[in-house]
């Protein structure tokens, strides 16, 4: 006869069939990718000891087709919650020796429910994914499991932070939650995504391609930019996510935790300012080096770094407090906007606004890049993003002119006319409707074709227009420059504006929500 002991190790027997998912064998098999199991990997992220699963015992309902002749506990996939580095998160992780990861109807419920209770709790979410996508045997039931999946992601969307790793393959519908999610980290050689596979791709066009080459960490990440960043193993790729939760809050309506920051030996004041620069605004240079000054020691943390080069993303810290920066790269296209970039801007600027991060954006801007395959590709609709982004955001928006500002992308870029709070430039600065060659060139036309020397009478135009008209004390007296300031002071500026912009609240109008040129 049992008693209660018989039946306490009867549940631990279970646990032990639930935690070795689809055996040793294919354990092994796991390990030989190069790939962890999705408890290992669980280990490795959370803080230690601090995991609690849930419906550990779930099974799918069984079907006429063979199941790889596994019991199935817990249906290919590990939830519950715990802790990294002190702060809770819920997660889950698909277990790919166990079906392949593959998503069925129970599998898709276990994931829902947990994303349920992060969104309850206002904590962030994490997906650790490997599957092969809809679980065939289980028909439409599988795509069920992936619709209450997408829901959740989008409604949850902009409330709690949405981490997707991707581990493993990721083909057809599983593609699209990370596609939802705020973060998608990708690992080399071991991870793809695509909506059809190289196989299908071969079938219905003829066209030849390796997995990795179709969609690959470094496609995602360099070329489409469905990934924000990309790992060497799976160890770094959760460091990322580690990395990531520390510049974000838990929830929309808390702010990201302070941090300690360490005094630079010239304080506030940074003397390297004046010589990064090149006073000449036809000279590139990198951004980067401007944004290492500004912010807290060692705090800069980029985002997107191999896609859309023209323009540099990315959370930082100035005197402990997180904050999102949005700068033009002249080392790339001269910093000007084209497609990927409008898109990549506009996509951070509205994360940072979703958790009351406040947005600096460092300005280097030639306009909106030219071309018929720009024209034709959408700039116009893409570039409306970025001036859709920064007027509907309502955290502290600041902008540091620091050489040129032309056009409609000096008007896109967080200008006063579209929200800016606060808006400094260097004194170099050249704001106007063009480049001075370019205005000297039309207003100046009559006067240059009739010259003895055309081409000195142009520069004493261009010079004569830069002096008049592309400087920055004419936007700064009709309001529209706060402050012209000594680049060496940036960062005291910044420090005081974020400090004076702290308690800033700002409504908009009451609507179920805008219409964004998508």
């Amino acid at each position: 006869m049992m008693d209660m002991f018989d039946k306490i190790n009867e549940l631990y027997d279970k646990r032990r069939k639930a935690e070795l998912g689809g055996g040793d064998e294919r354990i092994e098999k796991q390990h030989a990718k190069g790939k962890w199991t999705a408890r290992e990997r669980i280990d490795y992220l959370l803080d230690d000891g601090t995991f609690v699963e849930l419906n550990t015992f779930i099974e799918n309902r069984g079907t006429d087709f063979d199941m790889n002749g596994s019991e199935g506990v817990g249906d290919g996939v590990v939830t519950g919650f715990g802790k990294i580095n002190g702060r809770p998160v819920y997660l889950f992780a698909q277990d790919f020796t166990l079906f392949g990861g593959a998503l069925g109807e129970m599998h898709g419920k276990k994931i829902a429910a947990v994303m349920d209770l992060a969104a309850k709790n206002g904590v962030p979410f994490i997906g650790l994914n490997d599957s092969g996508g809809a679980r065939i045997q289980e028909g439409v039931s599988s795509l069920d499991g992936y619709g209450h999946v997408f829901y959740r992601n989008a409604i949850y969307s902009g409330v709690i932070p949405q981490i997707s790793v991707i581990m493993g393959p990721s083909a057809g519908g599983a593609v699209y939650s990370p596609a939802i999610t705020d973060f998608v980290i990708m690992v080399e050689k071991t991870s793809q995504m695509f909506i059809t596979g190289p196989k299908v791709i071969e079938t219905v066009t003829g066209e030849r391609i390796s997995s990795e080459d179709l969609g690959g960490a470094h496609v995602h990440n360099s070329k489409s930019g469905n990934a924000h960043f990309k790992a060497k193993n799976e160890e770094e790729a959760l460091e990322h996510v580690k990395k990531l939760l520390s510049y974000l809050p838990n929830n929309n309506t808390e702010t990201p935790q302070k941090k300690a920051c360490l005094e630079d030996e010239f304080g506030d004041y940074r003397p390297e300012l004046v010589d990064i620069v090149p006073f000449d605004s036809t000279r590139p240079y990198d951004m980067r080096q401007v944004i290492k000054q500004v912010v807290d020691e060692g705090s800069f943390y980029e985002i997107h770094a191999e896609f859309a080069k023209n323009v540099v993303v990315g959370f930082a810290r100035i005197k402990g407090q997180t904050v999102g920066l949005v700068c033009n790269q002249p080392k790339h296209l001269a910093g000007g906007l084209d497609i990927d970039s409008s898109d990549k801007a506009a996509r951070f600027i509205r994360l940072c606004d979703c958790f009351n991060i406040p947005i600096i954006t460092f300005e280097d801007v030639t306009g909106f890049f030219p071309g018929i395959k720009q024209e034709h590709g959408g700039i116009i609709r893409h570039g409306a993003k970025i001036l859709y982004a920064y007027s509907e955001a309502t955290v502290p928006k600041l902008t540091v002119i620091v050489r040129k500002a032309y056009g409609g992308a000096y008007v896109a870029l967080n200008s006063k006319s579209i929200g800016a709070d606060l808006v400094f430039a260097w004194p170099n600065a050249e704001i106007a409707v063009m480049g001075p060659e370019g205005a000297a060139n039309i207003i100046f036309a009559k006067e240059i074709a009739a010259s003895d020397e055309p081409e000195i009478t142009r520069q004493e135009k261009i010079d004569t227009y830069r002096e008049k008209f592309a400087n920055p004390y004419v936007a700064a007296s009709l309001g529209m420059v706060d402050d012209v300031i000594d680049p060496r002071e940036t960062r005291m500026k910044l420090i005081q504006g974020l400090e004076m912009l702290q308690y800033k609240k700002e409504d908009r109008p009451s609507k179920k929500h805008g219409n964004i040129p998508l």
